[in-house]
């Protein structure tokens, strides 16, 4: 019973992490971008317009939900779910910190101790491409259908670099078990020289899979209305911007995870609790590059979308991670603190010894 209110604790505390960070990530974004562009900002609903998040969701939900007569009222209700679900539940992969001791127990700060938990992030990344084509096919709309297929190639085609910068990072730990590879980077200096190539294009990818400037391009207004959610209103069209949010903060986190040493820092192993506050203040740098990156840069072509995700991400890295696969073969894995080679280890609740 005390082990199923534990994990019960977790699941809560990552959905509230994840739901409240989406949310004033919308106000965070407009405070940085008018910042960049010399305006005001949000400043009516509290101060500096802290409450602006909460009067935005008041509004979206009561807004009337207006759905096309010729569309699928069925699936044009569920892709905007699947969404936001597969934006969720991908945080749950994530140490937040070091295994804590708490009533006899080793609890781990991760809602699921999965050895695969990467494959499943990236299971869940993939999924989100079906919630974008279904909302933009089930729409009955041209400009819909066009940001839904624009989506489907840019995020198929992204997601193949992405997941070699993924291999790179597992090649170098020995281990798929996102623990473990956190532990591997432990004093490793020279683990970050050899994964900041890795970083950049997974920095890279990570813009692309979440639908951000400049690869906005499944729902650039000057092209096509609103892309793939032009039919979405109320709390549907609102479960896309938190799905997308939500989504930045998984990529994010595991973007740290894999190649900026996750929750490690100064002082954790004296104090574990200062891991989360390592990861967040990470998180909080990767959210200021993606609202930086939209507030500077323009936006592509299609074309050269994805010429560039095919003749230059795709081959650079295949070639990094030939390179960084010979490195290891003849070095190995880096050692885990107890001086053996790292490896997958389980992160469920168990008894503490």
């Amino acid at each position: 019973m005390e082990l199923a209110l534990v994990i019960l604790v977790k699941a809560l505390l990552a959905f509230l992490i994840v739901m409240g960070g989406a949310a004033y990530m919308t106000w965070f974004e407009r405070i940085v971008i008018a910042r960049i562009q010399d305006r005001i900002g949000p400043n009516r609903v509290g101060p500096r317009g802290l409450l602006q998040p909460l009067a935005d969701g008041v509004k979206l939900m009561l807004k009337e939900d207006v759905v096309p007569a010729r569309a699928d009222r069925r699936i044009h209700t569920l892709a905007p779910v699947i969404s936001v679900a597969c934006g969720l539940a991908g945080i749950s992969m994530i140490p937040f910190g070091p295994p804590i001791v708490w009533n006899g127990y080793q609890i781990p700060l991760a809602v699921s101790g999965l050895s695969v938990g990467i494959l499943v992030i990236l299971a869940l990344s993939s999924i989100m491409v079906y919630a974008v084509v279904l909302s933009g096919w089930s729409s009955a709309n041209k400009y819909s259908l066009f940001g839904a297929l624009r989506a489907s190639a840019q995020m198929i085609s992204y997601e193949l670099a992405m997941g070699l910068c993924v291999v790179g990072a597992v090649i170098m730990a020995g281990s798929m078990e996102l623990t473990t590879i956190v532990e591997a980077q432990r004093g490793l200096w020279w683990w970050y020289i050899l994964a900041f190539p890795l970083l950049v294009i997974f920095m890279i990818t990570a813009l692309a899979e979440t639908n951000r400037a400049p690869f906005d391009l499944p729902e650039c207004e000057s092209e096509l209305v609103a892309g793939f959610h032009t039919e979405y209103t109320g709390m549907k069209f609102a479960m896309f911007f938190l799905a997308e949010y939500a989504a930045m903060i998984t990529i994010s986190a595991l973007a740290i995870t894999l190649f900026l040493g996750g929750y490690r820092g100064p002082l954790v192993d004296t104090y574990p609790w200062l891991g989360p506050i390592y990861l967040v203040l990470k998180l909080t740098i990767f959210m200021f590059f993606f609202v930086w990156v939209r507030g500077t840069l323009p936006r592509f072509r299609y074309d050269q979308l994805m010429a560039f995700g095919w003749k230059v991400l795709l081959p650079v890295t295949l070639v990094y991670i030939l390179f960084l696969s010979v490195i290891f073969a003849i070095i190995g894995p880096p050692a885990s603190p107890t001086g053996q080679p790292s490896r997958a280890q389980s992160t469920e609740v168990v008894p503490h010894a």
